[in-house]
């Protein structure tokens, strides 16, 4: 039975025109880190606008009596703050000095640096202000897999790092009103075997479809749920797109900006061919790797893309076993990817209607963007000259499973074949994400597209995978 509720979504301010909060699972994360006795200072990475900053604000306010918060970006006069060194006490006497509005209390003082990746020399600090002890610290920023290869020392064993994500398929539906129980019945529906009623299994759909167009900015997430109509999301995330590249110009020092870029919008062109496998030459015509040399790697610190590796044979261990020059390209997030395409592509996803292949491209897309948010590693298997191939591998304790991503309910004959061969005796079960309903044909778990987001928590509570 789905049940409706509000109490997900909070006010952010006070006023006509005050943006709503919407529940991110950091939330819970953060007051697990302020639990801790012998807490690390913090660093938050992940892409722009992916909510970092609110969230981290939010956690300040209802848990701290005083914040200190400093952006490198806008305000660039506190990057003199290191000029006496990295001490705590030589960055908090610079601090009060540019400003003597902020209040150092200790015990009761949070410090958030934000947009560390202007500024990436102050996370050298974070071992000092550790040492100090009378101050929490939570630093935040974009592009920093890319911008801490810039520090000297990086304060290892006196941090602790968290990726954050964009929304994932259940936080939106927090934002839409949905609660623990939902989730509770999705997941129940998915250890049971037993089918979702046509009305659950349609709201469901339909959450998920407009999920896969927004993607999971939360404000373009937020001004749908306000608006209850897509209008100007697409702009948004077009604009978003274009800032990701103004990044790229901004950032990519040492490197052939441009190629970095092409390579970017060749992601969406990659995932249109039946072989998905990514391809230099389809980024110029004759293009070659050692031409892109650096170009995978910066889109990948920069948290643009994620990368699914191919497995030189579906068999344990996942990470010793891959083909490096071998792999498939997805962006991060899936509404940026239909946002790519043709300004109708919202409509026909919407409608299932013009997408040909592409539509099995979008729905890998999503897989894989939720199967990282779940901390799952990507690969795949597709043997050279022959049908045999798996779109995704994750592992039990002593199996590895395939996951196959159907455009339709077509049978999964390559998942079978290696569930029956005993050439893969690592491979027992197998799951399949399809736009069917709930079913369980032994060996062959049968589930819809919606459901993947609780596929952890699934392989966690059935016994026989653990």
């Amino acid at each position: 039975m789905l049940k409706g509720a509000n109490n997900n979504v909070r006010i952010a301010s006070k006023g006509k025109n005050a943006m709503r909060y919407l529940k991110r699972k950091a939330d819970n994360f953060l007051m697990e880190w302020k639990s801790q006795e012998d807490r690390l200072p913090l660093v938050i990475k992940g892409a722009r606008q992916i909510g970092k900053t609110e969230t981290i604000r939010k956690f300040a306010d209802e848990n701290y009596e005083n914040k200190v918060e400093i952006n490198f970006i806008t305000e660039p006069k506190y990057r003199a703050i290191i000029e006496n060194g990295y001490a705590a006490d030589d960055i908090i006497k610079l601090i009060t000095l540019i400003d003597p509005g902020k209040k150092f209390i200790p015990g009761k003082t949070l410090v958030f640096f934000d947009e560390i990746q202007a500024f990436p020399e102050i996370a050298t600090a974070l071992k000092f202000f550790k040492e100090d002890g009378r101050f929490d610290v939570i630093c935040s920023g974009s592009l920093l897999g890319i911008q801490y290869k810039h520090i000297a020392s990086i304060s290892v064993g006196y941090k602790m790092d968290y990726q954050m994500h964009s929304m994932d398929f259940e936080e939106f539906l927090w934002a839409k009103g949905y609660t623990a129980g939902n989730i509770d019945d999705i997941l129940d529906h998915m250890l049971s075997g037993k089918p979702f009623a046509q009305i659950e299994y349609d709201t469901y759909s339909n959450l998920f479809l407009e999920y896969c167009i927004l993607g999971g900015m939360p404000n373009i997430v937020e001004r749908y749920v306000e608006n209850n109509n897509f209008q100007g999301s697409l702009a948004l995330q077009r604009q978003l797109l274009n800032d990701y590249e103004g990044d790229v110009r901004k950032y990519a020092e040492g490197l052939d900006q441009t190629k970095i870029m092409n390579v970017y919008r060749s992601i969406p062109a990659q995932l249109a061919k039946e072989n998905k496998k990514f391809q230099y030459s389809k980024v110029s015509s004759g293009g070659r790797s050692k031409e892109y040399m650096g170009c995978i790697d910066w889109l990948l610190d920069a948290g643009l893309i994620n990368i699914c590796y191919c497995l030189s044979f579906p068999e344990l261990p996942l990470r010793g076993n891959i083909d490096e020059n071998k792999f498939k390209v997805y962006m991060t997030d899936t509404g940026l990817l239909v946002a790519s395409l043709d300004d109708e592509a919202q409509d026909d996803l919407r409608a299932n209607r013009n997408l040909g292949v592409y539509k099995g491209a979008l729905y890998e897309n999503f897989a894989a963007e939720a199967l990282i948010k779940q901390d799952y590693g990507l690969y795949y298997f597709k043997k050279e000259n022959a049908s045999l191939e798996e779109d995704f591998f994750i592992r039990s304790e002593n199996e590895l499973i395939p996951l196959e991503i159907k455009a339709n309910n077509n049978k999964a004959k390559s998942m079978q074949q290696m569930i029956k061969s005993s050439r893969y005796p690592d491979i027992v079960h197998g799951i399949k994400f399809t736009t069917g309903n709930v079913g369980h044909n032994d060996p062959v778990y049968t589930f819809p597209y919606f459901c993947i987001f609780l596929l952890k928590r699934f392989m966690g509570m059935q016994s026989f995978f653990k």
